[in-house]
């Protein structure tokens, strides 16, 4: 039986990073993601259920919460028609692959490495939006043919190893490729749609020993934690797709720029000492 002292804080601490991943996933197109793995990890632990699947099951949780906010912010950015359907659609096939892929190569990674990779990934992430300039251009147009044949299953893969929407990797990516910034991020929500309906799918198929799993675990995915975020994020995400096409975006990506890097630092710290 769990200490209702030490539970309702912690309750109290998903609801919140629930609330604020949902704000990101419409305002930057990054699916919330990057803030609920590190909550779920927290929650977890604290509760008892540290073990070397751990990030199995906060990562798979994570995606399963990015089908529906994903789904809720795409609709929010549709309706502003700043989404690019033939984006989606050439990139569906690559992203999707690289997503199983991800998953099969996470069931056999120790909860230590995913820690270790998430918060080098995320100190990449971080800088990007810390100093990234609107003007950088890798080309004129979204790559094609071979290009993207190689690029799209590398934007799956890494997001299913670090749990978050294809936004992270998408946004940076369309922007470096002239992609204009509103639609980079709504057309990065639908990224997280292509990654995240596989890899739960996969993710559902994944065996964790019955003794560290915490209640209404199904295969990698945690039920509770689920409801829990999408509760938030369903009437967040409206919010911050609605901010997206509303404020200024150099100072907020700044200020989730410093926060990705702490939690990127923090997690390193955890996956060595």
């Amino acid at each position: 039986m769990f200490d209702v002292a030490t539970l309702l804080p912690l309750l109290g601490l998903l609801m919140v990073t629930s609330a604020f991943a949902g704000i990101l996933a419409g305002l930057l197109g990054v699916g919330g993601g990057i803030v609920l793995v590190p909550a779920f990890l927290f929650t977890f632990e604290t509760l008892g259920y540290g073990s070397p699947w751990l990030m199995q099951i906060c990562l798979a949780t994570s995606l399963a919460t990015i089908i529906v906010t994903s789904a809720r912010s795409v609709m929010s950015h549709n309706k502003k028609g700043a989404v690019d359907w033939s984006i989606l659609r050439t990139w569906a096939p690559g992203i999707a692959v690289g997503a199983l892929i991800g998953v099969a190569a996470a069931s056999r990674l120790t909860t230590t490495f995913l820690q270790a990779l998430f918060g080098v990934l995320a100190v990449c992430i971080g800088l990007y939006f810390a100093f990234g300039k609107r003007e950088w251009r890798l080309a004129d147009a979204m790559p094609t043919g071979w290009k993207r044949l190689s690029l799209s299953p590398v934007v799956g893969f890494l997001s299913v190893l670090m749990g978050i929407g294809g936004g992270s990797f998408g946004v940076p990516l369309m922007t470096l490729c002239a992609v204009p910034i509103h639609r980079a991020v709504a057309t990065a929500a639908g990224f997280g749609l292509l990654i995240a309906v596989p890899s739960v799918a996969a993710f559902l198929l994944v065996e964790i020993p019955e003794e560290v799993r915490p209640p209404l675990t199904f295969g990698a995915v945690n039920l509770g934690a689920f409801l829990i975020a999408i509760s938030m994020t369903l009437i967040t995400a409206p919010m911050g797709a609605k901010l997206a096409h509303s404020i200024q975006d150099k100072t907020l990506r700044r200020a989730f720029a410093v926060f990705i890097l702490i939690v990127a630092v923090n997690m390193l710290r955890k996956s060595l000492f």
